[in-house]
């Protein structure tokens, strides 16, 4: 099966495919992953291949970078969040069959959830039989990256790692040292070496990663600076060898799945700016799947929020940063309440629960929001949640069965303050911190708020609750799952 011819409710599994690959890997975080992925994609595509782009992990920035690179929505692949069994069909579904396809990894090769590095990222290069580029810091060290290199090779004995590229090399010196240093102890080929950039980073960061592509001021300079750094410094011809020598990845043939096959006629807004761009293209192709118009609003750009809309998906983002902006949208800001207050679905993670708040406090000021929940969201200075969650929904709610087990991920700034009354939620939080109490998935009529992001794929009962909501009536088994 190509991957034009994959469907969101069919993905495919092990069969003849055996795509060109590699994951891209690193002694830990700020290695340079991302920039050798995003060079590797532009390379390629230069060169008129069809290019595939995948994010390991429960990323949204970096995969947006990816997309931005590749020309097309990157996937992301979680094991804990889907299962490795369509963690195989999803990468299948959507590769390239005959150029490059380039899996991020994130931390450091085998760091996971746990101390047996459970959900790393050998993990993912090993259930999808891909070969494995060191990306490694040089600064301020020549032959111990070489023994670092070969600790992670005798990690674990089926470790794939095919070639080593360096970052932030001080010069022709101190590569060469350095290449001499890993191909005679690792035995490795060092297939490029970025020296250290001049001018500070061409990725700048900020809380939460990176700053995202909708957000950066000047995209095609920035482009043509990676294109110049990568092309001169990167081995495409033996990073493309390496993707090439690849056995089929083991698995199931296929992975089904049935989402709500029959929501004609509901349309659903979802806010996409540069506030709120939080979204895994599946949870948008889903609800497409299903039927569902999806009509795209954004509180930076419309004076009102259309008419005619049965829910609203607002997904994570940066709102704290366009908190003036937000703010100052006051006739939008009250058709959402409206909207909410008259029964309309909302379903809003992490940054939407804060567009729903009373106001957003950043840096000392105070914003007003919406006002559909009872609180203010204070923004810290160090994270509140980040990591893993499981949720247990233990609540009556118009969106998901009692009894069910939602495996997600939060990182937010922001905390709860100022609550007023009584706020009902409908989940336990048997992992991650909740929004207070160890409890999450605020409710309030038809609306859900939470900290907790998830993915469409691992949370097969997510497209069917929301739709359900969407359309004024809860019947939980309308749809299967």
């Amino acid at each position: 099966m190509s991957r034009k011819k994959a469907t969101i409710n069919s993905l495919p599994g092990a069969s003849e495919l055996n795509p060109p690959r590699i994951v891209v890997s690193g002694l830990g975080g700020d290695s340079g992953k991302t920039m050798v992925s995003l060079g590797l994609l532009f390379l390629a595509r230069e060169r008129d291949l069809p290019v595939g782009a995948f994010k390991k992990g429960p990323d949204y920035i970096d995969a947006a970078w990816l997309s931005w690179a590749s020309g097309r929505p990157a996937r992301n692949l979680d094991g804990y969040l889907m299962g490795y069994d369509v963690v195989r069909s999803s990468f299948l579904a959507w590769c390239e069959e005959d150029g490059l396809n380039v899996v991020e990894g994130n931390r450091g090769l085998y760091d996971g959830s746990d101390e047996k590095g459970t959900h790393s990222t050998y993990r993912l290069a090993k259930e999808l039989s891909a070969p494995v580029i060191l990306v490694c810091n040089a600064a301020k060290v020549t032959r111990t990256l070489a023994a670092c290199v070969l600790g992670c090779m005798k990690m674990d004995p089926e470790t794939k790692i095919a070639g080593v590229v360096l970052n932030r090399v001080g010069g022709s010196r101190h590569e060469s040292v350095l290449r001499r240093s890993i191909e005679r102890e690792c035995g490795l080929p060092v297939l490029g070496a970025l020296p250290a950039e001049r001018g500070g980073n061409a990725l700048p960061g900020r809380h939460l990663g990176l700053v995202t592509p909708e957000e950066h001021p000047e995209l095609e300079n920035l482009r043509k600076r990676i294109e110049s750094l990568c092309s001169a410094n990167l081995d495409l011809e033996g990073i493309l060898s390496v993707a090439r020598r690849v056995e089929p990845p083991d698995g199931p043939e296929s992975a089904r799945f049935d989402f709500a096959p029959d929501a004609e006629g509901l349309k659903i807004g979802f806010i996409r700016d540069s506030a709120f761009t939080f979204y895994y293209p599946e949870n948008l192709e889903i609800l497409e799947a299903a039927g569902a118009e999806l009509v795209g609003v954004s509180p930076l750009e419309d004076e009102r929020l259309p008419a005619g809309l049965n829910g609203l998906y607002i997904g994570g983002g940066f709102p704290e940063t366009h908190a003036a902006k937000l703010s100052s949208n006051a006739s939008w800001l009250a058709d959402l309440k409206r909207f909410a207050g008259s029964g309309g679905a909302v379903y809003a993670e992490c940054g939407g629960l804060m567009l729903l708040s009373r106001a957003i406090i950043w840096k000392g000021k105070r914003y007003p929001m919406t006002g559909v929940l009872p609180f203010d969201v204070r923004v810290e200075e160090r994270p509140q949640g980040h990591g893993y969650t499981e949720l247990e929904v233990d609540r009556d709610n118009h969106f998901f069965l009692k009894g069910t087990r939602l495996k997600g991920h939060e990182f937010h700034y922001s905390l709860i303050v100022s609550v007023e009354g009584e706020v009902e939620t409908a989940c336990r939080a048997l992992r991650g911190n909740g929004i207070f109490d160890k409890r999450e998935g605020i409710i309030l009529g038809n609306v859900w708020a939470s900290y907790t992001h998830l993915h469409a794929l691992g949370s097969p009962g997510w497209a069917g609750g929301f739709l359900c909501a969407a359309l004024g009536a809860y019947h939980p088994h309308r749809f299967t799952t």
